[in-house]
């Protein structure tokens, strides 16, 4: 199954994919768009360009599992993107992947203005692989 995962941002938003077996997690794209109702209308253009199956939208916890104000965001953007989409959107626990991602960059020799580019993509990327890894887990555990 194609899936798309999604880390909402106040300006960027980061797009991820995966290949129909869901092996391999790759970035799709850094979106700038800081209007929500112009936001969901590219991210729908881009399901179906993609021809994306379920979508997996990061919900920015708090350390202590609550949710905050941005993750209020991202369950009311949720039920827009189902309604705009049609399809399943998932809301993912996304913390520390901002964090982590920000170390890779780090590491890869990026940093400053290309790191700023490239951490929402990545972020993205990051929270499909942990989806990823649930699914194939659940899998397993049923099989």
């Amino acid at each position: 199954m194609k899936i798309m995962a999604i880390d909402l941002g106040d300006v960027r938003t980061g797009v991820a994919i995966c290949d129909k077996l869901e092996m391999l997690a790759v970035p799709l794209c850094t979106i700038y768009q800081p209007d929500l109702k112009m936001l969901l209308t590219e991210i729908v253009i881009l399901v179906k360009e993609n021809t994306a199956e379920l979508l997996v939208l990061g919900i920015p916890k708090h350390l202590n599992s609550m949710d905050g104000v941005r993750a209020q965001k991202s369950t009311s953007f949720a039920k827009l993107l189902k309604d705009a989409s049609g399809l399943p959107v998932v809301l993912w626990d996304e913390r520390l992947t901002t964090v982590l991602a920000n170390r890779l960059l780090t590491s890869n020799d990026k940093c400053g203005k290309k790191r700023k580019k490239l951490v929402d993509v990545v972020t993205a990327v990051l929270i499909l692989e942990s989806y990823l890894e649930f699914r194939k887990n659940q899998a397993n555990s049923e099989g």
